[in-house]
């Protein structure tokens, strides 16, 4: 088994490879495990780009127009504990929308604007990645 630490935008994580060939990997991500299904390509890998956790809030302008739907996204990786919100509802700026167990830590994620929620794209128990959206607002 490999150990790795890595910080990505301020946030530790200590990875694991448990086992890993030319198809599969087995990967623990700051104890929750994963099996990684490893895909071929012919292309020359680019690398990533940033990541932003939060999704940026609507210009004043555009806000006042209806604005355009945002995703709330994962701050973390972690596990959906519980969904406060239903599609269809009412949402305030900073209001809790869903909790987030990472690191054997609840956290909260609120709304990052006033608005309705039109999408939930997680379920209660799912696990997900740091950037992964949560719900859409509009």
């Amino acid at each position: 088994m490999k150990n790795f630490k890595y910080v990505i935008n301020g946030n530790p994580y200590e990875v694991a490879i448990d086992s890993l060939d030319d198809t599969n990997a087995k990967v623990e991500v700051n104890g929750i495990t994963y099996d990684v299904i490893i895909e071929q390509t012919e292309q020359q890998v680019s690398k990533p780009a940033k990541r932003v956790a939060q999704a940026t809030q609507a210009s004043a302008s555009s806000s006042a127009q209806g604005g355009s739907a945002s995703a709330v996204k994962s701050p973390l990786p972690g596990i959906i504990l519980d969904i406060t919100c239903s599609v269809g509802d009412s949402v305030s700026k900073g209001q809790q929308i869903m909790v987030l167990e990472a690191m054997k830590m609840e956290n909260a994620i609120n709304a990052d604007r006033d608005g309705v929620i039109k999408e939930i794209k997680v379920t209660k128990g799912e696990t997900v990645l740091e950037g992964a959206a949560l719900v859409v607002i509009g």
